[in-house]
């Protein structure tokens, strides 16, 4: 946990967003793989975390605006806890780590909350993610467990959202940390990756170097020779030479921080001449992506840009043609580019992507494109703030199924040359990505540099294995 003074510090500063009422906070608890003593890996609740630090199940935390008090309500560990789990530092010295006083029961809250209710009190919270807090807060606030959502407070999805955006001191220290492990981790994969061996192997490696860290896999690991593939988690597949590995992995601190981060290189010892050449032009966009980084810029025109970076190369490959701002504004780049160009990073990998997109990444006069393929996964759209933590991660992916798709469709006639694309539909894809924090002028990466250059990664795989 970070010092008291930060939690009582973040708390007051969302205190005085609001006039009155309770500020709701809902912990997470164990989730059953499939029964109830083998749970999943517990990860507590970012928000619950960012306000209360508090890295334990079964929790629920309010701020009392009218009382002006922040209220804790867990229980200690059993008797029985003790004997199963061993003993632990006591709730009560976490409370006051997190310079929180009140310290009440948890079967409290419900009495707690329909008393504020009785008395005309608004109870504000933020939508849950979790199915188990929805049919909890179905049951205090009297609503359709089916539309506990459409209840959730916007002004404290807002007043969060502005200011776990805006990174710290302390956590640029652990997002720093974050990217750093991450860099380490990947220079260990081109290092030891090998013809014959499977995804599983080193994805194994990957997870067993976080966890040795002290902190977990910020997110489950992408390691594939299908990069085309963008979420791909299958990792059954055997390294064969010709193939790329694309490997989109980052670890999340102790303290839950992420990093986020992608490299792509060949099962081989060199990139063939096709695959150095795809490289170039993503990491063509990832420079002129990453050096738009600044206050005041929207993540929109540094998504645009990446995109026209990229059918400038892909036109010198012969792959596309016809004029580039008329085949971005059309979507004719998203047959290679399906996705956004990077997102917000902080406690979670995708940060606060629970509290609505619309909130997190734009703004009410700019609305998230919703429907066109390409923006539509664009996480991010508003102006940059110094502070805020973004991914730069542009790509090109020969997808087989929407290759033919467009072409049936006869899709983009005048900006793709369907023949040429052809001799790649085996490709697969490349990734290039790392995290940045904004500044008051301009960027910069966090962590440790990591090998990006064909002639570095080339460089490394010559001595590997």
């Amino acid at each position: 946990m970070f010092n008291s003074i930060v939690y009582i510090q973040r708390r007051t500063i969302l205190r005085s967003k609001f006039q009155s009422g309770i500020l709701l906070f809902l912990g997470n608890g164990e989730s059953p793989m499939n029964y109830a003593h083998n749970p999943y890996h517990f990860r507590q609740d970012s928000n619950f975390l960012y306000y209360f630090g508090i890295n334990d199940p079964d929790l629920a935390a309010i701020v009392d605006l009218d009382e002006d008090k922040d209220v804790l309500f867990g229980s200690e560990l059993s008797i029985d806890d003790l004997v199963w789990m061993g003993r632990k530092e006591p709730l009560k010295d976490k409370c006051a780590k997190a310079g929180v006083t009140h310290l009440v029961a948890p079967d409290k809250l419900a009495e707690y909350l329909r008393q504020a209710r009785l008395k005309g009190r608004m109870i504000h919270f933020l939508p849950p993610y979790r199915a188990e807090n929805r049919i909890r807060l179905a049951g205090w606030l009297d609503l359709n467990v089916h539309q506990v959502a459409d209840f959730a407070s916007v002004d404290f999805i807002k007043a969060v959202v502005a200011q776990r955006a805006v990174k710290s001191v302390e956590e640029i220290v652990e997002l720093d940390k974050a990217a750093s492990i991450s860099a380490d981790i990947h220079l260990m994969v081109m290092k030891t990756t090998k013809p014959g061996m499977y995804e599983r192997e080193i994805a194994a490696a990957i997870h067993a170097e976080a966890l040795s860290s002290g902190g977990n896999l910020a997110y489950p690991v992408i390691l594939t020779i299908n990069g085309e593939i963008l979420h791909n988690y299958y990792r059954g597949n055997i390294l064969e030479e010709g193939k790329l590995v694309l490997n989109d992995s980052g670890v999340e601190t102790a303290m839950g921080y992420a990093s986020d981060l992608t490299r792509t290189f060949p099962v081989a010892k060199k990139f063939t001449a096709e695959q150095k050449d795809v490289y170039d032009i993503v990491l063509n966009a990832y420079h002129h992506s990453s050096n738009m980084l600044s206050p005041g810029v929207r993540y929109l025109d540094v998504h645009l840009e990446s995109c026209k970076q990229l059918v400038l190369g892909l036109k010198d490959m012969g792959l596309m043609k016809g004029d580039v701002e008329a085949a971005v504004a059309a979507g004719a780049h998203t047959l290679f580019f399906q996705c956004g160009t990077g997102h917000m990073m902080g406690l979670d990998v995708h940060d606060m992507e629970d509290l609505g997109e619309q909130y997190v990444g734009y703004t009410d006069t700019l609305k998230k494109n919703t429907t066109q393929f390409g923006l539509k996964s664009l996480r991010m759209g508003k102006a940059l703030e110094a502070g805020y933590v973004m991914t730069v991660e542009p790509g090109i992916y020969f997808n087989k199924e929407l290759l033919d798709s467009y072409q049936v469709e006869a899709k983009f006639l005048d900006f793709i040359n369907y023949k040429a694309v052809e001799r790649f539909r085996d490709f697969g894809g490349i990734r290039v990505e790392d995290d940045f924090l904004v500044l008051e002028k301009g960027s910069r990466m966090l962590g440790k540099y990591l090998a990006n250059t064909t002639a570095e990664i080339e460089q490394i795989r010559a001595g590997a294995y």
